[in-house]
């Protein structure tokens, strides 16, 4: 079988350089030819309470390194499928420069990497980093057509200004919709006290958010929430580590309990890769200082690869 074991090096998750899921790194940013480029944005200049998120990259990477053995693809059981074939191929493209104390350069410096990504006909795959890396990616989009955002998140992320500042990571969803081609937001896992104030969840609602709880997901269901989302919308998903429970996901600036489990997620995201085109995704918020059992990472990894997964799987991909 090709990709078997039986011949070269077996290449155990603990062998080599970390690149995601140990895939080929290209630093050339005008030669990407995948169907999937991972980029870093380790920024976290835009948090209000604990920093860290700068070391999410370089920890989800090597989280990722656990699910790259040398077989071909990955067979799940229960969907009696191989996710991920040979065929599906994924680069690594490295880190945005990130220049310290110098928020516009180097949000410059993402959108750069996302911009090439698009322009090589991949999907972008952004890891954080704080979440207001998703401004430069959204930024990104700026003549791909019209987009929705699938937000999970603990927080609305809503806010407008504070004291002058309109990009850090309480904003990016208010920045986001702000966008002629951002045609809606579904905000998932919303809860408790929030950064955003109540007229910033006016303002939500009044520019096109769907908002709901975790506990109003549950009553409703992973395929009915799903179906919340205008059909046809090509998706981008922004996906906040804080929006699990920090029972399982510690390792964040600004835990929230009461959050989402692994399945209540995956099942959602496999219902939106079999019903609408998925083109780019960010996961922001990982700090890997707060949880040494790295279990942060390893979730945040494991959700990646399995909606990349679904997506090209959806595509034909077999």
């Amino acid at each position: 079988m090709a990709g078997g074991y039986e011949s070269g090096r077996l290449n155990l998750p603990f062998v080599g350089i970390s690149t995601f899921g140990k895939r080929p790194y290209v630093e050339d940013w005008s030669k990407i030819d995948a169907e999937v480029a991972v980029l870093g944005a380790p920024f976290d200049f835009g948090t209000q309470f604990r920093a860290g998120a700068r070391f999410g990259p370089r920890s989800v990477r090597e989280a990722s390194t656990l699910f790259s053995f040398g077989h071909a693809g990955a067979y799940d059981h229960e969907d009696d499928c191989t996710y991920l074939p040979q065929s599906v191929r994924i680069v690594d493209i490295g880190d945005a420069d990130i220049i310290h104390t110098d928020t516009v350069k180097s949000h410059a410096n993402i959108r750069k990497g996302v911009e090439a990504i698009l322009k090589a006909g991949a999907l972008p795959v952004v890891i954080g980093g704080d979440h207001s890396v998703n401004i430069p990616c959204i930024e990104a989009f700026a003549g791909q057509g019209d987009i929705h955002i699938l937000q999970i998140d603990a927080h609305l992320d809503f806010v407008d200004e504070r004291h002058g500042v309109r990009v850090g990571h309480g904003s990016p969803m208010r920045r986001a919709a702000e966008k002629e081609y951002v045609k809606g937001i579904t905000a998932l896992g919303i809860r408790n006290v929030s950064s955003t104030a109540k007229d910033g969840y006016d303002a939500a609602r009044k520019m096109g958010d769907d908002i709901l709880s975790v506990r109003q997901f549950r009553a409703l269901g992973a395929e009915a929430v799903a179906a919340r989302i205008p059909k046809g919308a090509r998706v981008y998903l922004t996906l906040d580590i804080d929006g699990f429970c920090p029972s399982i996901a510690p390792g964040t600036g600004t835990p929230s309990h009461g959050g989402f489990l692994y399945y209540e997620v995956l099942e959602l995201l496999q219902h939106v890769a079999r019903n609408h085109e998925v083109v780019g995704m960010d996961l922001v918020e990982v700090a890997p200082d707060y949880d040494p059992s790295q279990s942060t990472q390893i979730l945040a990894a494991q959700v990646l690869l399995n909606f990349l997964g679904f997506i090209f799987h959806a595509k034909g991909f077999r």
